[in-house]
C-alpha cells in the first residue's frame, strides 16, 4: 500500500498545494514592479524558509502522535496502517487484513457499522467515551479518505484517550447519585412510614421522586387522627430542591402534627404554620392544604395556602373542584387565612395532591387538572387503586422530573352487618338539672341496645354523667349529647354554647367540683375538647372497644 498517496488524498490537501502554488512569487519578478522595493528587501533578508506540512512525511509524523490512529480502505476495511500508539494500545496489527479479522477491538465498540456508514455517506462521524478492551476510554473519529476512480475510498480511524474525563465525569455522576439518594432517603425518613388508618375513612397516598437527573423536592403529607372521630388530613410543598428542602419539609410536617393536637379550625393551623415557615428561612416558601372531616357532619373542612383545590367525587360520580378560600402560601406573612367545607358523604373520594401531578411544561395548570378530574370520574376500587390509576394516567414515570404526592381518602357507604357496627344517637340536653338524669337513662338505652358488655355499657353512663354534668355547670345552652360507635370505639361527645375550654387538673379534698374530667381522663381510653365554628366548644372521650 502506497501511503504517500493514501495521504495525498487527505481532505484538504490538495486544495492547500493548489493554494500555495498560485500565490508563490518568482524570483525574476521580485524587481518588475509587482514586489514594492521595501518588500524586495525584506523578503531578502528573511531567513530561510521551513518545511512546508506537505513537505513532511506523514507516516513519521503520525506515527509521534499520542492518539490513536489506523488507516483502513475498501468494503472490508482492510488494514493500511496503524501507528505505533494504536500498536502499543492494542498490539500490532498485520497490514491488509480484513478489520473483522484483524480488529477485534473495534468490532467489540461497535465500530465496524460506523465505518460502513461513513464510507458509505461520505461524512465523519464520531463515537464518544467508549470503553475498550485494554481498560482505556476512547472517543474515535472516523473520516472518509477518497481514493483514485479505480481504487475503493478508505476510512481514517483518530482516536483520542479521554480516559481521565471519563473518569471526572463518573466520579461527579457518582456524587450527584450520592447527594441525590441522601435527600431520597431523608425525605422518606420524614414522611409518614404508616398512615394512620381512621375508623371512617380509607386511605392511601403515593410518593415519587424526581427522576435521576432531579434533586428531590419538598412534597410532604400525613394523616392526623384528633378524637372524636374527626381526622386531619395534610398535603404540602416546599418550593425548592434537595436536602435543604426536605429539611424544611421535615419541621413543617412536624408542626403540623402539633398543632393539630390542638384541634385547631384549619384556617388557624395555616395561620400558625405561615408565621413559623418564615421562622425557619425566610427566603423559603411552601403550599399547603390542611383539612379535617367530621364523620357526623359530612364534610371536609379545609384551609388552603397556595395549594392546588381538592377534588372530591361524590357517590353519583360527579367530581366536585374546591374553589375559594385560597391565600398565599406559607412564609409570605402578613395574610388572614380562611375555612372553607365541601361534601363528603358516605360513598365519596376525595384526592388531595400536589403540582408534579398536574403540571406541565408545555400545557397550562389547568388542563392538567380537568385531565385529573376525567380520571378521578372513571376511577374505582379501593383509595390505593386509585392513587395508582390517577399516577398512571397522568403519565408519571421513574424520570419524571418532578417530585409527586397523592393523598386519596374515601368515605365508605356502609350497608348490612358493616353498617350495624356504625351507629349514631343524638339527645338534646333541655331543662336544666334535670337533663342530667334524663341524659343517664338515653345512654344506658342507647348502649344496651348497642349490645355493649356490661362492664363497658356502666363505663359508658358514668362517662356520660360526668360530661354531661360539667356541661350544665360550666356551660351554656344549647346543650347536646351525641353518643356514636364504629367498629373500632365508642364516642360520647358533650356541646354546649360557651367556649371556655375545661382542663384536668387536682382537686383539693375540700373541693366541691374539678374531679369530673379527671374521672373521665381515668375510665376513657382518651379524651379532648375543642372549640366548635359557630361558638361554643365540645368535650368528647372514647373506649376501645373489645376485639371479636
Amino acid at each position: 500500500m502506497n501511503f504517500t498517496r493514501w495521504s495525498a488524498r487527505l481532505p484538504g490537501t490538495q486544495r492547500r498545494a493548489a493554494a500555495r502554488t498560485e500565490h508563490t512569487v518568482s524570483p525574476d519578478r521580485r524587481g518588475d514592479g509587482s514586489v514594492p522595493a521595501a518588500r524586495v528587501e525584506q523578503l531578502a533578508d528573511d531567513p530561510p524558509c521551513v518545511p512546508a506540512v506537505d513537505e513532511l512525511p506523514a507516516r513519521d509524523v503520525l506515527d509521534r502522535v499520542p492518539a490513536l490512529v489506523a488507516l483502513v480502505h475498501g468494503p472490508d476495511h482492510h488494514i493500511a496502517y496503524v501507528n505505533d500508539a494504536y500498536s502499543t494500545a492494542f498490539g500490532v496489527r498485520p497490514p491488509g487484513a480484513p478489520a473483522r479479522d484483524a480488529l477485534p477491538e473495534l468490532a467489540e465498540l461497535g465500530l465496524l457499522p460506523l465505518l460502513d456508514q461513513v464510507l458509505r455517506s461520505g461524512r465523519p462521524r464520531t463515537l464518544k467515551s467508549r470503553k475498550a478492551l485494554d481498560g482505556r476510554t476512547y472517543t474515535f473519529t472516523c473520516t472518509p479518505v477518497a481514493e483514485n476512480a479505480d481504487h475503493d475510498g478508505g476510512v481514517l480511524l483518530f482516536a483520542t484517550d479521554v480516559t481521565d474525563h471519563a473518569e471526572a465525569a463518573e466520579r461527579l455522576r457518582a456524587s450527584e447519585r450520592r447527594q441525590r439518594e441522601t435527600a431520597v432517603t431523608l425525605q422518606r425518613s420524614l414522611l409518614p412510614q404508616e398512615l394512620e388508618q381512621p375508623d371512617d375513612l380509607r386511605i392511601a397516598a403515593t410518593y415519587q421522586p424526581g427522576g435521576t437527573e432531579a434533586a428531590v423536592g419538598g412534597d410532604w403529607y400525613d394523616v392526623i387522627t384528633l378524637g372524636g372521630g374527626r381526622t386531619a388530613l395534610v398535603i404540602g410543598d416546599v418550593m425548592g430542591r434537595g436536602v435543604r428542602a426536605a429539611a424544611v419539609m421535615g419541621q413543617l410536617r412536624t408542626a403540623v402534627r402539633a398543632y393539630a393536637r390542638l384541634d385547631l379550625p384549619p384556617h388557624e393551623v395555616l395561620q400558625l404554620l405561615d408565621g413559623l415557615a418564615t421562622e425557619i428561612d425566610p427566603n423559603q416558601i411552601a403550599t399547603c392544604v390542611y383539612a379535617v372531616h367530621d364523620p357526623n357532619e359530612g364534610r371536609l373542612v379545609y384551609a388552603s395556602a397556595g395549594h392546588l383545590p381538592i377534588l372530591v367525587r361524590d357517590e353519583t360520580g360527579n367530581v366536585l373542584r374546591t374553589d375559594e378560600p385560597t391565600g398565599p402560601p406559607l412564609g409570605t406573612g402578613g395574610w388572614i387565612h380562611s375555612s372553607g367545607s365541601v361534601p363528603l358523604g358516605p360513598g365519596s373520594t376525595a384526592v388531595l395532591y400536589t403540582d408534579g401531578l398536574v403540571e406541565r411544561r408545555n400545557e397550562d395548570l389547568d388542563e392538567g387538572i380537568a385531565a385529573l378530574e376525567r380520571a378521578l370520574a372513571g376511577a374505582t376500587g379501593t383509595p390505593q387503586v386509585v392513587c395508582d390509576r390517577l399516577v398512571r394516567s397522568a403519565g408519571v414515570t421513574a424520570d419524571h422530573d418532578d417530585d409527586v404526592a397523592v393523598l386519596v381518602l374515601q368515605h365508605p357507604a356502609r350497608t348490612g352487618h358493616d353498617g350495624e357496627l356504625f351507629r349514631n344517637a343524638a339527645l338534646e340536653l333541655l331543662g336544666g338539672v334535670e337533663a342530667a338524669p334524663r341524659a343517664r337513662a338515653f345512654a344506658s338505652g342507647v348502649l344496651t341496645s348497642w349490645r355493649f358488655p356490661v362492664e363497658l355499657h356502666d363505663l359508658g353512663v358514668l362517662a356520660t354523667s360526668e360530661l354531661v354534668a360539667n356541661s350544665l355547670q360550666h356551660g351554656t345552652p344549647p346543650m347536646r349529647l351525641r353518643l356514636r360507635r364504629t367498629d373500632r370505639r365508642l364516642i360520647i361527645e358533650v356541646t354546649d354554647g360557651d367556649d371556655h375550654l375545661p382542663r384536668r387538673r387536682r382537686a383539693e379534698p375540700g373541693d366541691e367540683s374539678g374531679r369530673g374530667i379527671a374521672i373521665v381522663a381515668t375510665i376513657a381510653s382518651g379524651w379532648g375538647s375543642r372549640r366548635t365554628p359557630g361558638g361554643g366548644k365540645a368535650v368528647w372521650c372514647e373506649f376501645l372497644l373489645p376485639k371479636g
